[in-house]
């Protein structure tokens, strides 16, 4: 059994709010969940002390038993000081797709055919 710290998602349409939960892995994002040790409200202020609302101690009992946070529970986890900020690198994102890089590859090319053609003029 893989155990990770997750969001649930609740609220209305088009204003969710999120609840900080243990769950197996294998549950649904919304189903059933071990613990709820927090909640996570991103409609209001960054500065509002409400917007992430989080039982540091459960949580760090979690994550030293082994619970897996996901990517936007760990930006919360290292903001209070429970596990060391991870830094993510993808330097492959910005690049572009395969048919882009072949439209490059051809512009480059009709370019230097261009100049060639120029310089023979």
């Amino acid at each position: 059994m893989s155990v990770k710290i997750r969001l649930t998602r609740l609220g209305a349409k088009k204003s969710p709010v999120y609840r900080i939960v243990v769950a197996n892995s294998r549950n649904a994002r919304d189903g059933a969940y071990i613990e709820k040790i927090g909640t996570y409200n991103p409609l209001a202020a960054k500065d509002d002390p409400n917007r992430i609302v989080l039982n540091t101690e459960r949580a760090q009992y979690w994550v030293g038993v082994g619970a897996q946070p996901t990517d936007r529970v760990a930006r919360f986890l290292a903001a209070a000081g429970i596990i060391a900020k991870v830094d993510r690198s993808n330097p492959s994102k910005g690049k572009p797709k395969a048919k882009a890089q072949e439209r490059m590859k051809e512009a480059a090319a009709a370019a230097a055919a261009a100049e060639a053609a120029a310089a023979e003029a």
